[in-house]
């Protein structure tokens, strides 16, 4: 009789251990910080990245940059072994200016990138100045520079197309969002989201040009 009661008490025992398990586990889910489900992410870690959750940054950071990639070209292209710019990568900068004045909090960086011929560190360092050409120019356009960014050069190892030979598309400079200016942390609230969608930023005019250009006057040039 002792043996049954002593297993009838340590089953019981075990059982609430079980329980007990299960309601910490529970718990500790439902509680959990919210960020570090993404602690691994680029955005830091578990305490930042719950703090922008809660701000909506994370999101916003990202939807502006499918934005700025959607109404502007995002890259720039050069010839071979050079960080000059053409015509075609002026125009394309002019417009990614433009679109970047209307937004004020928003900070930038400027990715360099090569082809697969010449060594690692050459390619480094030219891709590199190739981002800074292109930091340069936005800066000849009216762009704080300290809202932008040239800091990361990939040099050769992230190819658009896998060929040793000399290939212009992998000569480029990638522009993107990287998130707000130190002074204005976390400032697109809803008014910026409503200036997302204004057609001026579509088409990468400035406002006054919009407001002055009449039905049928000649299109402004593409510059450079």
């Amino acid at each position: 009789m002792r043996s049954t009661v002593k297993l009838l008490l340590l089953s019981a025992g075990v059982l609430a251990l079980a329980a007990c398990s299960r309601e910490t586990n529970t718990m500790r889910a439902f509680y959990g910080e919210a960020g570090s489900e993404i602690e691994t992410s680029d955005f830091g870690n578990a305490t930042r990245n719950n703090s922008a959750i809660h701000s909506g940054s994370i999101s916003q950071v990202v939807n502006m940059t499918r934005k700025f990639a959607g109404d502007v070209p995002n890259t720039v292209n050069f010839a071979f072994d050079s960080a000059v710019l053409d015509g075609d990568a002026r125009a394309a900068l002019v417009q990614q200016a433009n679109w970047i004045k209307q937004f004020p909090e928003v900070r930038f960086r400027v990715y360099g990138h090569t082809d697969l011929v010449g060594s690692d560190a050459y390619n480094k360092g030219l891709g590199l100045r190739r981002a800074r050409a292109v930091v340069n120019f936005l800066i000849s356009q009216g762009i704080s520079r300290n809202r932008l960014e040239a800091v990361a050069s990939f040099g050769e190892t992230q190819p658009l197309v896998f060929v040793q030979t000399e290939e212009r598309r992998n000569r480029r400079t990638v522009t993107e969002i990287s998130g707000f200016v130190a002074t204005n942390p976390l400032l697109l609230n809803g008014k910026y989201a409503q200036v997302i969608f204004r057609e001026y930023v579509t088409s990468a005019t400035p406002p006054h040009q919009q407001a002055d250009a009449a039905p049928g006057a000649a299109g402004a040039g593409n510059g450079g």
